[in-house]
């Protein structure tokens, strides 16, 4: 970073010369990139910006409209400032048509009451600029080892905001292209201020570079991804123009995210892992953190004032017992595919994987949308993506019911993980299910971990559930036809590709075996529930 105007002037080398500002205060804090003395008065044409012009006076013109002219050209230049000696042209003081020229221009005037030399300001200033370039590019050469170290670790995005935050100094929002929020660091700032209404402002700053910094807003954005396959934006919130120092950071950070993406982008993606974040707080955390719904809404999903329904979505086919790496993966498939069935049917909706059996998703409605007509919508979608997969394996989706407010949605995607567990053993292909559809099945799970329920379940079927496994007959499963079919013996023969005479043999066996009359309700009720309850466990 170049040294100042007014750090130039604190230099002991000029300190000597005792230098007194006459004019062009604003213009202290401008940066000298190089020093120039010059005795002409057409010097401005010869400089490229940055430049403190030092000059005895003795060759500037002499009426007050050549005198305010060398000024203007000077600050049309981006000169820093100008030094002149007071022992050759002037004595005192500088003529008043320099000292206003430089007022209305921003340009530091100084005056030197001593001769000095020129040269030593020269090597002086250079020094500065020196030193302050090399402890620049030590800063710049941590940085670099500090985010290559993240990227050879394979930081989460998170770690790597954390990072940028510490370094710079400055809140900074990682976004998509649509200027959906993915991830930030607020910087010790309050969140709910850093992400209102953020997708609006995000949309009004633009820049033409990949990395550029946009002094209306102040915000320095730089792009994220390989060229051609950009896909967010970094933005690091800078009040004042940011150090080169931030640049770099900023442009170091979004390389380390970049790369993250491509190294897993196997695994599940970051819309999804910030989905997943906001879930899981929102189902573990009592109360619910107060940024959630600020955080949620940079996402585009509005929680405030609107209408909440949990989902939860199941493979028919994924069991407990399936290795754990290809239910994840499976898992992280259906997570998309339900993600990608609320955007068709424009239903904003956090969808994420917070277990190991189901995807589970929040949907926010308007407060006066038609809720069943949408989440009928929405489950004919996601029935449809996963029949169209490479799979097509058939899922089950369920809902909790309607809640308004942040804090009652752990309840609906609570009854909504009830309701799919319950509804994986229903018969028939329901489009969606709710809690009044599952019914006993869903009491029944519910109960499922009560040791009274399970031994009620034993002591109704462990003679048959022994018949079976020593003589390896199929006595559990022909009274379940019977049950299903509400008693009637004819329907359950012909599900169990039988004859009624040799069903009723199966039966009667069943019977001896049990010591119960099935042609007793009570009896068919009570083993029907514990078929229910061994269902709802394994």
């Amino acid at each position: 970073m170049y040294p100042t105007v007014a750090e130039v002037l604190a230099l002991p080398v000029l300190r000597r010369a005792r230098p007194r500002l006459v004019a062009g205060q604003a213009g202290l804090e401008h940066r000298v990139r190089w020093v120039h003395s010059a005795e002409v008065a057409d010097i401005a044409h010869l400089l490229r910006g940055g430049e403190l012009v030092l000059t005895t006076g003795i060759a500037l013109p002499e009426d007050e409209q050549g005198l305010a002219t060398y000024v203007r050209e000077l600050a049309g230049v981006g000169a820093s400032g100008l030094v002149i000696e007071l022992v050759r042209r002037w004595n005192e003081d500088v003529p008043t048509a320099l000292r206003d020229a430089a007022d209305l221009h921003g340009l530091p005037l100084v005056v030197l009451a001593n001769e000095t030399r020129f040269v030593a300001v020269t090597e002086a200033v250079v020094g500065l600029i020196m030193d302050a370039q090399v402890a620049e590019l030590r800063a710049a050469e941590l940085v670099h080892e500090t985010f290559t170290a993240l990227t050879v670790a394979g930081a989460e995005p998170a770690e790597v905001l954390r990072e940028v935050a510490r370094t710079s100094g400055l809140p900074v929002v990682l976004e998509t292209l649509a200027h959906d929020v993915l991830a930030y660091d607020a910087a010790g700032e309050e969140p709910a201020e850093l992400l209102a209404d953020w997708a609006t402002r995000s949309a009004r700053v633009s820049v033409s570079d990949r990395t550029g910094y946009d002094e209306k807003a102040g915000w320095l954005v730089t792009v994220v991804g390989a060229r051609g396959a950009d896909w967010g934006r970094l933005v690091l919130l800078s009040p004042d123009p940011p150090t080169h120092r931030q640049v770099v950071v900023a442009e170091r950070a979004a390389s380390a995210l970049a790369v993250h993406r491509l190294v897993a982008r196997d695994r599940e993606s970051l819309e999804r892992q910030t989905h997943r974040s906001l879930l899981t707080e929102l189902l573990g955390s009592d109360p619910v953190p107060p940024d959630v719904s600020a955080r949620s809404a940079a996402l585009g999903v509005r929680l405030d004032g609107r209408q909440l329904v949990g989902i939860a979505v199941r493979h028919r086919a994924l069991t407990s017992s399936a290795p754990a790496l290809a239910t994840q993966e499976v898992l992280r498939d259906l997570a998309e595919a339900t993600a990608s069935a609320a955007r068709r049917v424009q239903l904003a909706a956090l969808v994420g994987v917070v277990d190991d059996t189901s995807v589970r998703a929040l949907v926010s409605l308007a407060p006066q949308q038609d809720v069943d007509a949408a989440l009928k919508r929405l489950a004919r979608e996601v029935h449809h993506v996963a029949a169209a997969a490479p799979s097509s394996v058939p899922v089950v989706v369920a809902a909790g019911t309607t809640v308004r407010g942040v804090g009652a949605a752990r309840r609906s995607l609570a009854e909504a993980a009830h309701v799919v567990s319950a509804a994986l053993r229903s018969p028939g292909t329901r489009l969606i299910h709710r809690l009044d559809d599952v019914r006993l099945r869903g009491l029944l799970h519910l109960l499922r971990e009560d040791e009274r329920v399970s031994a009620f379940a034993d002591r109704e079927l462990g003679p048959l559930l022994e018949r079976d496994a020593g003589q390896g007959s199929r006595l559990v499963e022909l009274l379940r036809h019977l049950c299903e079919h509400g008693g009637n013996k004819s329907a359950a023969a012909a599900t169990a590709h039988l004859s009624r005479t040799a069903y009723y043999q199966q039966l009667g066996r069943i019977e001896q075996v049990l010591g119960v009359s099935l042609d007793d309700p009570e009896s068919v009720l009570s083993l029907y529930v514990a078929l229910l309850i061994r269902e709802s466990v394994s």
